[in-house]
């Protein structure tokens, strides 16, 4: 009775004490709503002061919107800064910019040269006022007032080239247009300008107006393979920059924008016109009088007689990227004056370039096709020439090297060779021709045209489009696990994954190559220089051979650090050399009886496999010896459609130019595993004495031009011997009489 008493009161102060609770709550509750009224009431009767109606609302309105606009806009431009930032993030920056690099051609002779000057370049103080005002007046004259962007400016060029119905006048600054120097290329892109704005105003950030200025005038290309004012004064006036006149510096400060069309050795009056629009410049901008320009406007400045000489620029610019990739891998020392022996042939660069040209000038107009490059290599990688576009002065974009196309049916030896290393396929195994489907994507032949079982080399042949797609199934077959069940669709996929892996191992690189059911057909974009270098490997045999240009660099001492066939990279076996000789018979036979008969070399054995993409956007011809390898690619820059040019019609046939020249006089070797005897038509003998205006100079044989290097090496090495002991006391002899000629 006692216990039960016990635990109803223990029930009763629980009870009481959860009244009690919800209670404290309840009231709490209602307090905190109170207070939070209270809070509010005040909050508005605060935010009252600040109600504003009509035009006043409507302006508030607008600026809250336009800091949300800005927030988001701001965090926009750092992710697009971001690209632009990574090509500065090395603090070494500014000076890996400073090589100064002078290129010899594979003789050893000098060709050219690249970066800054150190040995001459000049002073700004010394630099005369006159060529800083003119190119300020012409380039940039609110250039010490901006923040590396004019937007004043760029509003002026727009109107004045409205007026005009053309451009003439640039909206970029000075700061941008160091900044595309340094770090960018002059393609033209909305990806390329972005980062030239974040880039200009980084320089503006780091370095001041006058070092901006004076990293401008050092790095400008001026034309005829000059970089620099100091360089452009002594190539166009054969006189220091120091000593210029207001003619002539109004001559130089007109080549910044267009180098080519106005070099004064290339088209004298529309550079002496340029120069009087330079002058006009500088009146109106305030630097100069009418009167004061009066003498040079009718004494305008005369150059020095260059006859037309041309610079290798393709080729020399892509060099120097190797020479910087070099020093930034510290492969090259601290030394930052630099000597490059390089494999440039300019007899066959000439001939290139000019075989580019010729073949625009003829038949570009028809085939409405504008622009033109071609790579010509060793089979183990040594780039001979490089002609990146029709005009270097015009755009200096390398369409050799940095312009990504569609190859379109030349990437079809990827897919062959992937199928004969299968083990399954061999030129006289029975291949489908007709029609299939993966998904929805049904691939049709060139024309239309439908076919069914064939040998293998006749498909190549006749580049089917069907027959590469079923060999990519075929392939995916050989590698599909056993017991899975079969997919089509995942069976192709796997087929292109070793398509892919092959081309890689074979050199093509630089860019991605993403999978979609049309690969095998050559819809990934590739680099031209990648496909010279891929089909390298079809020419020597199998390894792997990364195009180079540089042979041997010394420092400013004339002492070797670098030689390609000590401190380069070894070649490796990628592909079974058997199967590379199974493929180059295959595609011997794409210039013997296929697509690229236009290609065929008298007496000399070619391979190869054109190509040409959906709507004659692109047009290629690949192809080699067991010389030379070569690719030729035409179309146009703003990816528009040519006039039904294939790649076996002006592709082959400047191939075939190209490679004829490259030729003459060297010791003719078939592509590796061909033992065909190459026929020599009737008509060989007459086309010799037709062409004996492109023949190509006597040189000197592969072998004799190394023995002379040796020679040259063991005598420099005697020569750097002979001045230490002569510096050394007591010595009053040298071994080698350097005065007399004579050893001693």
């Amino acid at each position: 009775m006692f216990e039960g008493s016990r635990i109803a009161a223990f029930f009763r102060a629980a009870s009481r004490r959860l009244l009690a609770f919800d209670a404290w709550i309840n009231s709490s509750l209602y307090e905190s709503g109170q207070s939070a009224r209270r809070i509010y009431g005040d909050f508005s009767d605060y935010m009252d002061r600040f109600h504003v109606s009509g035009g006043k609302r409507l302006a508030v309105e607008l600026a809250c919107e336009g800091l949300t606009l800005g927030l988001g806009g701001a965090l926009l431009m750092l992710g697009l800064a971001l690209p632009a930032f990574r090509d500065v993030s090395d603090e070494d920056w500014l000076k890996k910019q400073d090589l100064a690099v002078t290129f010899l051609d594979r003789y050893g002779l000098e060709v050219g040269r690249r970066g800054i000057k150190h040995n001459d370049s000049v002073p700004l103080e010394q630099i005369p006022d006159i060529l800083i005002q003119a190119a300020l007046a012409t380039e940039d004259r609110r250039f010490y007032e901006h923040f590396g962007i004019d937007p004043i400016g760029l509003f002026r060029a727009l109107s004045v080239n409205a007026r005009s119905s053309g451009v003439v006048q640039g909206g970029s600054s000075i700061s941008q247009q160091l900044a595309k120097n340094l770090f960018l290329t002059n393609e033209r892109t909305l990806e390329r300008k972005i980062k030239e704005a974040f880039l200009a105003l980084w320089l503006e950030f780091r370095l001041s107006k006058r070092e901006i200025l004076k990293l401008y005038l050092d790095r400008a290309y001026m034309g005829g393979g000059a970089f620099g004012v100091q360089a452009a004064a002594d190539f166009y006036f054969g006189k220091s920059v120091r000593d210029i006149n207001l003619a002539e510096a109004a001559m130089l400060a007109g080549l910044f924008k267009a180098p080519t069309k106005y070099a004064p050795h290339i088209n004298l009056p529309a550079a002496r016109a340029r120069a009087n629009d330079v002058l006009s410049n500088m009146v109106d901008a305030g630097y100069m009088t009418e009167g004061q320009v009066y003498a040079a406007r009718r004494n305008p400045a005369t150059p020095v007689d260059r006859k037309r000489e041309s610079s290798p620029d393709w080729y020399l610019d892509w060099a120097f990227d190797e020479v910087k990739q070099l020093a930034t891998k510290g492969k090259l020392g601290h030394d930052r004056v630099l000597t490059v022996r390089t494999g440039l042939d300019v007899n066959l660069q000439r001939k290139s370039e000019s075989a580019i040209e010729d073949a625009l000038r003829q038949y570009g107009r028809g085939f409405r096709a504008s622009q033109g490059a071609t790579v010509v290599m060793e089979p183990l990688g040594l780039v001979r020439a490089i002609v990146g576009g029709r005009d270097y002065g015009q755009t200096q974009f390398n369409r050799a090297t940095d312009a990504a196309r569609q190859p379109g049916s030349s990437f079809k030896p990827f897919v062959y060779l992937t199928a004969v290393m299968t083990g399954r396929f061999h030129r006289e195994t029975a291949v489908n021709g007709a029609s299939l489907c993966i998904g929805n994507w049904c691939p049709n032949n060139y024309g239309g045209a439908s076919a069914g079982m064939m040998p293998m080399v006749i498909a190549l042949q006749k580049s089917l489009n069907t027959v590469a797609v079923w060999l990519s199934v075929k392939i995916g077959e050989t590698y599909w696990p056993q017991g899975q069940p079969y997919h089509l669709g995942r069976i192709a996929q796997l087929g292109r994954e070793k398509i892919v892996e092959n081309a890689r191992k074979m050199g093509v690189v630089n860019t991605p190559l993403t999978d979609t059911v049309s690969l095998p057909l050559g819809a990934g974009e590739v680099k031209m220089i990648d496909m010279a270098a891929a089909y390298s490997v079809f020419a020597n045999g199998g390894k792997r051979a990364p195009p180079y240009a540089a042979i041997e660099i010394r420092n400013s001492h004339g002492e070797a650090i670098y030689r390609r066939d000590i401190d380069g990279p070894a070649y490796e076996q990628v592909i079974p050399a058997d199967k590379i000789a199974e493929m180059n018979n295959l595609l011997k036979e794409v210039v013997n009886g296929g697509t690229a008969r236009a290609a065929q070399l008298d007496g000399v054995v070619a391979a190869g496999k054109t190509g040409t993409t959906n709507a004659y956007r692109d047009a290629w011809f690949d192809g080699f010896t067991g010389n030379y390898v070569c690719t030729v690619w035409f179309g146009n820059d703003d990816d528009t459609s040519m006039n039904n040019m294939t790649g076996g019609s002006l592709p082959a046939r400047t191939w075939h130019e190209i490679m004829s020249y490259a030729h003459q006089g060297v010791e003719l070797k078939n592509p590796y595993g061909v033992t065909e005897i190459p026929p020599i038509s009737a008509s060989a003998a007459a086309k010799a004495s037709d062409s004996a205006g492109s023949r190509r100079p006597a040189s000197l044989s592969r072998r004799t031009d190394e023995a002379i290097r040796e020679i040259e090496s063991l005598f420099r090495d005697a020569t750097n011997k002979s001045r230490a002991l002569s510096a050394v006391p007591g010595r009053g002899a040298s071994i080698i009489n350097l005065r007399d000629g004579r050893i001693e």
